[in-house]
């Protein structure tokens, strides 16, 4: 072997060597990072991003970070992930759930705002962020549909089966959340693919609170319309 291909060669198995010891260092950091969402630990994520560790990486499960942080109201890792240049806030999960669609269905207010002020996708189709805050019970959903709307999130947004916000609201979330999508214009006669409406969703679960709300409100557009 000459000097020449010698030298070839201890460079190769430098940069060989150097680049599995980098790979290990990241597989650590990999494990460091979600560790330290699950935590908490703002101090440890913020160091992994000065080093350049990559904010939208995926855990096994398809998850991001900031995702899992709004999941586990890990405050401050959110707001250090939300203030990171390099992180894309539509980055979804295999369930097509964006970050804004997770911080919807927590009733957290202050995510909403910080993703929207990030252009996070009020419009995103299929699944909206509105379907998901409809679908909470607290007082911070009702907040957030209202922000959404603010926002020019789509009133009557359909899911790939045709249910709309308030259909999730009068089955699974406050009268008062009924109430303000009505007061905004939601639609109350439209049906779902299985010939559903929103007084339909209510009923199934007895809610006739929400079933009347949303009936006087077709008998306002349909002044013929039955009870129900």
């Amino acid at each position: 072997m000459t000097s020449h291909t010698l030298r070839r060669r201890t460079a190769l198995l430098g940069a060989l060597a150097l680049a599995t010891g980098a790979a290990t260092a990241w597989a650590g950091s990999y494990e460091d990072f979600f560790s330290a969402v699950e935590r908490d630990d703002a101090d440890t994520v913020n160091n992994l991003l000065r080093r350049g560790f990559d904010p939208n990486i995926r855990d096994p499960k398809g998850q991001v970070g900031l995702t899992l942080a709004i999941q586990a109201e890990s405050l401050k890792v959110f707001a250090a992930l939300i203030a990171n240049r390099r992180l894309k806030v539509e980055t979804r999960n295999q369930q097509d759930e964006s970050p804004l669609m997770m911080a919807a269905l927590k009733g957290n207010v202050d995510a909403v705002k910080a993703l929207m002020a990030r252009d996070a996708d009020v419009n995103k189709e299929g699944w909206a962020p509105l379907h998901y805050a409809a679908s909470g019970i607290k007082q911070e959903h009702v907040r957030i549909i209202g922000m959404l709307l603010e926002n020019h999130a789509y009133i009557d947004a359909t899911s790939p089966n045709g249910t709309t916000p308030l259909m999730m609201a009068a089955q699974y979330g406050s009268n008062d959340a009924v109430q303000l999508l009505l007061n905004e214009g939601a639609d109350p006669t439209l049906k779902n693919q299985l010939g559903l409406t929103a007084v339909d969703f209510a009923m199934r679960v007895s809610r006739t609170e929400a079933a009347e709300k949303i009936a006087s409100a077709i008998r306002r557009r349909q002044p013929n319309a039955g009870k129900w």
